[in-house]
């Protein structure tokens, strides 16, 4: 990831040089003001009798707060301050501390499933179950076992993490709908329970059983039955979500949720400062969990190198469709997977993304709405807009160009 730079001296794109004298207090004032120590490089820029001052923030992991004990968070064009509990979840985030390394008072060596612990220790050849615990970090020096541990192989995980499971759900209609409206179908809203790797197993199973199919033209050469999107891309969605999930944020769950036209599989927490949700390599280089995600390679769930989501684009590609989406949206993250023919071969990413969200939405949206949903601000978004536009990929209607009702839709 690249830092960012501030430039001190310069108001509303004028220049308004700082006294030389005023220097060496700006270039203190990370040293002064900020803990820990925001890292900083400063260039002094002549002019006139005066100076303007570069500061370039060099990219980190660490939450630094102010003097006063203040915490802000970057989003678009403004600075948030965060509350306690937003400061910790960005804390997990950002890998100064990880949840999942957290020790669960009481508990012992004792409250594990013996069989699912002896699969992992012979996975990585131990000597014994302790012994694999105590290489992998699993327990602390009392034999406390650490979240990662619990819920990876304790007998029952739920206890004290009841929404850590899988939910899979399935509509007869693209949009959810809304009370009397509801496309949910009768008796395809399961909870998938238990360890993680048997919640992944069972939540694979349901999807396997419910997922839409087509004829479509087979290496036989005849059209034969086949899945609405290929298994290997969803099935890796799936095993990420329930890796990679926040597991400290306790009052949600990982949904698989499948429409007629695509599915989504989101995953309680944000992507931290550092990632691009619009890049997939910067996806692949984040462990929320990294005591989770070591076993769960072991176990042959995942890889730990990222070639998984690798394989997820190229399967989505091989079988022509659009390439796998993904979103930040109120602490979750979103995984699209359009069962749509691939588009928008030679836009740019960002009008990729506008046409991924309007897709996902399914509704006609207003320029102000795309702006919102996309994080750009408005001028970016009406370009992107207008280059979907030119392609055909989107529509506008509206009365006059200032009409407040205007909107775009997909064509």
């Amino acid at each position: 990831m690249r830092g960012r730079h501030i430039a001190v001296g310069i108001h509303s794109g004028r220049a308004e040089p700082l006294d030389p004298k005023k220097v060496n207090d700006v270039r203190q004032a990370a040293m002064d003001f900020t803990s820990p120590v925001v890292r900083t490089q400063c260039h002094e820029i002549r002019v006139g009798d005066g100076v303007i001052v570069l500061i370039g923030v060099e990219p980190g992991s660490t939450v630094h707060e102010t003097s006063s004990g203040e915490v802000y968070l970057r989003v678009g064009d403004e600075s948030r301050k965060l509350t306690y509990p937003q400061r910790r979840e960005l804390a997990y985030d950002r890998g100064s501390e990880v949840f999942s390394a957290t020790v669960l008072d009481s508990s012992s060596a004792k409250d594990l499933d013996v069989k699912a612990a002896k699969q992992y220790q012979k996975a990585i050849g131990a000597a014994t179950v302790e012994s694999m615990l105590a290489a992998r970090d699993l327990i602390d020096s009392e034999g406390r076992l650490r979240v990662a541990a619990w819920l990876m192989f304790s007998k029952h995980p739920g206890r004290g993490f009841p929404n850590a499971h899988v939910r899979v759900l399935q509509y007869a209609a693209t949009e959810r709908g809304t009370g009397a409206a509801v496309s949910l179908i009768a008796g395809h809203d399961l909870r998938c329970e238990g360890r993680l790797p048997e919640q992944i197993e069972s939540a694979a199973a349901l999807v396997d059983e419910w997922m839409p199919g087509r004829k479509a033209l087979a290496m036989s050469g005849r059209f034969e039955d086949q899945p609405m999107l290929p298994r290997q891309a969803w099935l890796e969605g799936l095993v990420n979500a329930v890796i990679h999930r926040s597991y400290s944020v306790q009052g949600d769950h990982v949904r698989v949720e499948l429409f007629p036209n695509r599915i989504e599989i989101t995953s309680p927490g944000c992507f931290p400062g550092f990632v691009d949700p619009s890049d997939p390599i910067s996806i692949m280089r984040y462990a929320r969990n990294p005591r989770i995600a070591r076993a769960m390679a072991a176990l042959g769930y995942a890889y730990e190198l990222g070639e998984g989501i690798k394989r997820m684009f190229a399967s989505m590609r091989e079988r022509g469709l659009d390439q796998p989406m993904y979103s930040q949206v109120s602490g979750r993250v979103v995984l699209t997977l359009f069962a749509n023919p691939a588009s928008g071969q030679g836009l740019s990413k960002g009008a990729t993304i506008v046409a991924g969200i309007m897709r996902q939405t399914g509704v006609p949206l207003k320029t102000g709405e795309v702006a919102e949903l996309t994080g750009y601000s408005r001028p970016t978004a009406i370009r992107h807009l207008i280059t979907l536009r030119e392609a055909g990929v989107v529509v506008w209607q509206g009365k006059s160009p200032r009409d407040p009702n205007a909107s775009w839709s997909l064509a």
